[in-house]
């Protein structure tokens, strides 16, 4: 092989490499996977030229690698590490040894793969996780069809567990056959290897596409078997709003044990798998690269029940399935747990499968859900490639068990940050576009929270989401909180946007400054319709889904200081605010047997950001003052005890002081955020 790129040049190579590889998913799934490149460069030490191995480290994604992902380890002493090897029953020593061969600062941890890029005597080496390349390695006659798809170019490589041994395989196996481009790895994936990045990457292609158009060619018609009467996908309406009706039954049962965020999908992959009579069978098989299983666990939870099954059917069979999967789980656990085996790290399942519905992925946040439901996609394109060609055979238990609590897997889990306070938790709120709602979304997020932003204006509760950040932390909603259908569907979209409810706030509202005999019939419902009826729908709605998860939950309502103080001209809104805050406690008193707590803010004088001040309201009131209105916040803060402006932030940080870790004891609360108003003091 050829060594003579720059540093700059191998490093920017294999980047560019690897992001056109893990962009595409037919290549590997997200962090599945890791690329290499080997290359020279001047030791700044001695001045002499040192032979180095880049490769991906440790956890990162190929699709979006950059080069702080990369480790970087000087050959020699890498390779000098074969003369230490202690060992197949000691190899997970060497992962620690490979800190020792690394050149110069920064960079990523190397991965347990790391030996297999550098062991194998090629300049460049790519090991993926292909549906196509997978689909071979998990058939039983895998081997077979290794050479019969690919001749000697490629070659059949016997499972093995990740780690230094399989590096020398793979090492030996090129250096026995100088004419192969690569290998396929039983029950994983895939490596490949060139001279030069290029034919590194046109090699790696060229074994997924080689393998996914013999599939497509000698498939059989329903690898899946038969339709299976009975389980075919609901129309997309139904369909969803059975999915949104099972979502709080399905996240009790995935949240067990510790509380999970969760992702839906009803793509017709899932939908087909579901649908066809062999799913059951497979299902129960499990997945088996290492990189499926350790998102998904071992197996699905399966409902066995027709697409048609009413959901209180639905739940009721799921309850019942939920504490089988869980005994199931414990056998397998105890069949299997060594002296030092990590401890169990709980039985609900990550992956559940509704038949004519779709499927529910869960996970520690919404990445992690949405990339565990990506990942069983892949398990079924590799099963329907191998039933397709063969029988589906994927690693046996036991071997699946070592790579879900090995140690190596267990020290990485306990190496990841921990997590922000409301981390697992999902809120909803309302009004959430501008001012008070969109600072509280903020704050939210920004302690670990995913939220759905609600507001009647669809396009700018999007715009507010994507301030706060992509689709796995924040998404725009449309609600009329007046409009009960509308209500519904707004909790109907965060139920399947995030798997679940945890957090509602109350913030949506308007006003209309008039005096007593100015107020018109339409003002008064108007705000009533959208403050006290708009509360209570969305509290009704979001406590259906909080009573069935059974993990508790919050609500809060964005009420007012005119809630207790008696102020000119605005009776129908002080009135309205004063409905919401006896609503604090109504539901207070009904909601804490579920462990779901209701609490609320009295904010005064929150100009700034403010829709309801830039609606008209902001310039009477300043006409009631006698001020301009571009002074009225500093007005309003004169005349507080406190002298300060209240700002949509201290609104939104009140909101986090109830729902988060410190008052967790504390329900039927109201808390004044206005700098302080005597005449609205509490009593």
């Amino acid at each position: 092989m050829t060594l003579n790129s720059t540093t700059s040049g191998t490093a920017a190579e294999l980047i560019a490499r690897s992001n056109r590889l893990g962009s595409d998913p037919k290549n590997t799934n997200y962090a599945g996977g890791n690329t290499s490149a080997k290359g020279i460069e001047t030791d700044p030490v001695t001045g002499e030229d040192v032979e180095l191995l880049w490769v991906k480290g440790s956890g990162g994604d190929l699709g979006t690698l950059k080069e702080q992902g990369l480790a970087v380890l000087r050959l020699d002493r890498m390779r000098a590490l074969v003369d230490v090897y202690p060992g197949l029953e000691r190899e997970d020593e060497m992962v620690a040894a490979f800190d020792y061969c690394l050149h110069g600062k920064g960079g990523a941890a190397p991965s347990i793969d790391t030996a297999m890029h550098g062991l194998v005597d090629a300049a460049h080496v790519d090991h993926l996780h292909p549906d196509s390349g997978i689909a071979i390695a998990t058939a039983a006659d895998g081997e077979q069809l290794t050479q019969t798809i690919f001749g000697g170019k490629v070659v059949w490589v016997p499972w093995r567990r990740p780690g230094f041994q399989l590096g020398l395989d793979i090492a030996e196996i090129k250096a026995k056959n100088p004419d192969a481009i690569g290998c396929i790895l039983g029950g994983h994936g895939i490596t490949a290897w060139g001279d030069t990045s290029d034919e590194a990457e046109k090699n790696s292609l060229w074994i997924i596409e080689t393998a996914a158009a013999y599939i497509d060619e000698h498939s059989r018609p329903e690898p899946f078997g038969p339709a299976l009467d009975g389980y075919a996908p609901l129309p997309e309406t139904e369909r969803r709003a059975k999915a949104a009706a099972l979502v709080p039954t399905i996240r009790s049962i995935a949240s067990q044990d510790k509380p999970m965020v969760g992702h839906f999908t009803d793509s017709d992959v899932v939908l087909d798998f579901l649908a066809s009579s062999e799913h059951p069978r497979l299902a129960a098989l499990g997945t088996s690269c290492p990189d499926h299983f350790l998102r998904t666990k071992v197996k699905p939870l399966v409902l066995d029940l027709p697409s048609d099954a009413s959901v209180e059917d639905s739940i009721s069979r799921l309850r019942e399935l939920h504490v089988a999967y869980r005994e199931d789980y414990q056998a397998y656990y105890d069949r299997n747990a060594v002296a030092d085996s990590p401890a169990i790290r709980g039985a609900d399942p990550l992956i559940v499968l509704v038949p004519g519905v779709g499927m529910f992925s869960f996970g520690k946040d919404k990445q992690t859900a949405r990339v565990a439901g990506e990942f069983y996609v892949n398990a079924i394109n590799v099963m329907r490639g191998a039933e397709g060609l063969s029988t589906y055979a994927p690693i046996d238990e036991a071997e699946k068990f070592r790579i879900e609590y090995w140690a190596l897997e267990e020290a990485k889990l306990q190496r990841m940050p921990a997590p922000k306070p409301l981390a697992t938790r999902i809120a909803l709120v309302t009004g959430a576009a501008s001012g008070i709602g969109k600072a509280i979304a903020k704050k939210l997020a920004s302690q670990g929270a995913v939220v759905a932003i609600a507001d009647l204006d669809l396009a700018k509760a999007q715009a507010a989401a994507a301030e706060i950040g992509g689709t796995d932390v924040a998404i725009g909603v449309q609600a009329d909180v007046s409009d009960e259908d509308a209500v519904q569907a707004a909790v109907d979209a965060t139920l399947l946007a995030f798997g679940g409810l945890d957090l509602v706030v109350n913030n949506a509202g308007l006003s209309l400054s008039k005096s007593l005999l100015d107020t018109t019939v339409a003002d008064w419902d108007l705000q009533h319709n959208v403050m006290a009826k708009g509360s209570f729908l969305v509290s009704r709605t979001a406590a259906k889904a909080l009573i069935e998860q059974g993990l508790g939950g919050d609500i809060v309502y964005i009420s007012s200081k005119n809630s207790v103080f008696a102020g000119p001209n605005n009776i129908a809104y002080s009135a309205t605010k004063a409905d919401q805050a006896h609503q604090v406690r109504l539901l207070a008193a009904e909601l804490g047997g579920h462990g779901v707590r209701v609490n609320g803010i009295n904010p005064d004088g929150v100009v700034q950001g403010s829709g309801i001040f830039s609606s008209g309201w902001g310039a009477n009131r300043a006409a009631v003052y006698g001020v301009d209105e571009k002074d009225l916040g500093a007005f309003y803060a004169q005349r507080t005890l406190l002298k300060r402006e209240v700002l949509p932030d201290h609104v939104a940080n009140a909101v986090y002081a109830l729902v988060g870790p410190d008052l967790t004891q504390t329900t039927g609360l109201h808390i004044p955020v206005d700098a302080g108003v005597a005449a609205a003091f509490l009593r």
